[in-house]
């Protein structure tokens, strides 16, 4: 049986809704900062801001989605009605358009006051160095939640990421292919106000207070391009699946050890309220590309299994090389032991 009170698991790529850039201007590219060494490569070929195939996706494929019956905002129909209006302005993004504004009631604002204070109080006590300091770069507002306009405009600012609305799920290769272009496709609708320290989907706390907050970091705006562009290079199912559970043990449920202690950099443990506080009853394991491409996970479940780095720059530096190097026989060598 499920407990809602805290938990907040689901698919951090699983055909997820995610936020795209908002932006008044067609060219939307912004300088990079902090590029990592291992990316210059990358750099030099990076795909276009503005592709036909990303639009197609974006606005193709990503699709309003019915609540389940177990949602908790499914007998509620003012809810229901208030999170289809905030998805339509998803569908009805163009690429390259300004981000339509969400008017959040006050009931909205004040979910995202009460979860925004508490991760506040956690982040200190259980985020690694590198979040918080970029935490305090983005600086969202408390108050309110932050329209995703907002954040694009301080994230392209800051690192050259643009954020991008999507009404509703959207396929795995369409999620991570968008990081290659510095996109992070992102959901505006918020958690229902009767549990709002739990979510059965990703909402904007997760995208914002998770994901946005590290991409603030230069360097691990870095590693989301490098990883977007990995993902290209699986073209097999196979290798995909290797790459997506590496990227769950790493960018969304990733550990690091800093002063002796175990924090968190994945925004999965960033932005929930539950898991936050009981990742260090999980078996933690020293960081294995192998181990993690070949375990599985349950995402309706607190992890049992992380992995944690031994540093912050170690840990940049590994899943650089290991990003910028990834294709399609990754996989098969990474698990047979052959170095790469």
């Amino acid at each position: 049986m499920r407990i809602l009170q805290n938990p907040e698991p689901w698919s951090a790529h699983d055909q997820r809704i995610w936020s795209r850039p908002a932006c008044s201007s067609t060219d939307r590219a912004a300088p990079r900062r902090g590029c990592h060494p291992k990316q210059r490569a990358c750099c030099a070929s990076r795909p276009p801001a503005f592709s036909k195939s990303l639009e197609r996706a974006v606005t193709g494929v990503a699709h309003v989605r019915r609540l389940p019956e177990d949602h908790p905002g499914f007998a509620d129909p003012e809810y229901r009605a208030r999170r289809a209006t905030i998805a339509a302005l998803g569908a009805a993004y163009r690429p390259g358009e300004p981000i339509p504004d969400a008017h959040y009631t006050a009931e909205e604002d004040h979910v995202w006051q009460v979860v925004s204070a508490q991760l506040g109080r956690l982040h200190g006590i259980y985020a690694c160095r590198e979040f918080n300091e970029a935490r305090e770069r983005l600086c969202l507002p408390t108050d309110r939640v932050p329209q995703l306009r907002e954040v694009d405009a301080e994230l392209s600012r800051l690192t050259g990421f643009r954020i991008d609305p999507v009404p509703g799920l959207v396929p795995t290769r369409t999620f991570y292919g968008a990081l290659a272009r510095r996109h992070f496709l992102s959901t505006q609708y918020i958690r229902h106000h009767s549990v709002p320290f739990y979510t059965p989907e990703p909402d904007i706390v997760h995208e914002i207070i998770g994901h946005a907050n590290m991409l603030a970091s230069p360097r691990v705006a870095s590693l989301y391009e490098l990883a977007g562009a990995a993902s290209l290079r699986a073209t097999s199912d196979a290798s995909l699946e290797f790459f997506s559970r590496v990227f769950w043990f790493t960018i969304e449920f990733g550990l690091v050890w800093e002063d002796g202690e175990l924090r968190t950099y994945g925004a999965g443990l960033l932005s929930s309220y539950g898991e936050i506080q009981a990742f260090r009853q999980a078996e933690t394991r020293p960081f294995d590309f192998a181990q993690m491409g070949a375990l599985d996970y349950d995402i309706t479940q607190y992890q049992p299994v992380l992995f944690a780095a031994p540093s912050f720059d170690w840990l940049v530096e590994t899943l650089a090389s290991f990003f910028a190097g990834f294709d399609d026989d990754t996989a098969s060598q990474v698990l047979a032991g052959i170095p790469r």
